[in-house]
């Protein structure tokens, strides 16, 4: 990895004054100190609270230097600017512009972002963001530590309300991108609805730079709608599907050992063997794939790539049970599509009943009950033979699904009731899955420590 800026070099950057030694170089930029390893420069946010507070914290775990807004009394070099949070920005937005990849990709979408960005990191040898650092703190705090010399960046944007991936795409203007697909995740931040989220997922489309591509699932009507509109006409659309020229073919299940597809490219039709599980992740794997050879990697290379990522903890990882069961952990967030396509992958594993464990989901505005009940009745419709809810909605969940569902107020009247965890026959394929608030991964500890 090639050398990262010292203090100094920043300040050149960002702006700012620097109180002790400019040539300490920082291993990476960290917001909070519970995460923060040795070697880092921690970053004093002004937020919810004060991160100035933790600066001697910040000293006690290691870290080689501080951005601050004020000087710290804390025996550490310091950039003091005047404002942490836009110095931050501009630090990974300056750090991206001087040691800028051969080719810079964008990934978002209401599901299936951190998946795709997964699959494109493989199949095009690129660096990625790291974990969920998707909005306008975690991205440019990733930014600042981007090793020269890459021939692919693969960045996640998130968003929860309007103007956030426009923000991003000002930090880090994209070469190329993918939308996964337009749904109803934080739908309660956007008064015109369905058009509104579009929108907003559309100024990755809109940050594009000229002559950019983007792909999407051609199936997706609010995608179509972006391609057409005047903002979107710079970048060229590369829709992917059924009776285009990019998609998959001849998809086939393999239970526990994945997904098999043929990838469409106009450079022929290329093998991939996923580990991953789900036809959404096959879905997912034909966008990563076509934006991949569309700018310009090899399809037998960019298939190979695909056929590496590992599911991780929370996004599909693959647990065997005592009993001939399994349990599908799709913990780390949830909305009405996602649980959908994870109750289809559940189905596809061998075993005894399919039955779910589901934390309410956050953000779906006044239709919040209509929505949870819909999805417990779609649940039922797809062959779930049992339902077990939790959260402020359990109640509308268990209505929509009917007979065999149990909703329960919170986590631990599900782990401790009689007709809780604990009523889970032996022998059952598990899909456990919920909004982040709802922590559902506990629900997986208790269900592997059976």
């Amino acid at each position: 990895m090639s050398a990262l800026w010292s203090l100094s070099e920043a300040s050149a950057q960002v702006g700012g004054e620097i109180l002790g030694d400019g040539s300490v170089v920082p291993g990476t930029l960290c917001i909070d100190t519970r995460a923060l390893q040795p070697g880092a420069c921690f970053v004093a946010l002004r937020a919810e609270r004060d991160g100035h507070v933790f600066c001697a914290q910040a000293a006690e775990k290691g870290a080689a230097a501080l951005l601050v807004d004020d000087p710290q009394d804390v025996d550490l070099p310091q950039l003091v600017v005047p404002d942490t949070l836009a110095a931050l920005q501009r630090w990974g937005q300056a750090r991206l512009a001087a040691v800028r990849p051969k080719a810079v990709f964008g990934v978002t979408g209401s599901v299936g972002k951190t998946s795709t960005k997964e699959l494109l990191a493989a199949a095009t040898g690129g660096w990625k963001t790291p974990g969920n650092r998707n909005n306008t703190l975690g991205l440019p705090e990733a930014l600042a530590a981007l090793p020269e010399g890459l021939s692919a960046a693969v960045l996640e944007m998130g968003m929860s309300t309007p103007g956030e991936i426009r923000r991003l795409t000002e930090i880090a203007p994209l070469d190329f991108g993918v939308v996964t697909v337009i749904g109803t995740a934080h739908l309660e931040n956007f008064p015109s609805g369905q058009q509104g989220i579009a929108e907003a997922k559309g100024e990755l489309v809109a940050g594009l730079r000229r002559n950019g591509a983007w792909a999407f699932h051609a199936a997706d009507p609010w995608c179509r709608w972006v391609a057409e509109q005047p903002w979107a006409r710079h970048a060229e659309p590369l829709p992917v599907g059924e009776g285009e020229t990019f998609g998959w073919e001849d998809a086939e299940s393999l239970g526990a050992a994945g997904e098999r597809f043929r990838l469409r490219t106009p450079r022929g039709t290329v093998p991939v063997h996923l580990k991953l599980r789900g036809q959404h992740q096959v879905r997912n794997a034909a966008l990563a794939g076509a934006i991949a050879v569309r700018a310009g990697y090899r399809p037998e290379a960019v298939a190979l790539g695909l056929g590496s990522v590992e599911p991780e903890a929370g996004r599909g990882r693959l647990h065997a049970l005592a009993g001939g069961g399994w349990l599908l952990d799709e913990t780390y967030n949830a909305s009405p599509d996602s649980i959908l396509a994870c109750a289809e992958a559940l189905l596809e594993l061998q075993g005894g009943e399919a039955v779910a464990v589901l934390g309410s989901m956050r953000e779906l505005g006044p239709e919040a009950a209509r929505i949870h009940e819909e999805t417990g009745r779609a649940l039922r419709a797809r062959g779930l033979a049992r339902l077990w809810v939790f959260g402020d909605f359990a109640r509308d969940y268990a209505a929509g699904f009917g007979p065999g569902a149990e909703a329960f107020p919170d986590f631990e009247t599900l782990r401790d009731g009689g007709n809780g965890l604990s009523a889970i026959p032996a022998g059952a394929r598990i899909l456990v899955k919920g909004s982040r608030y709802w922590r559902a991964e506990r629900a997986v500890d208790c269900l592997l420590a059976r």
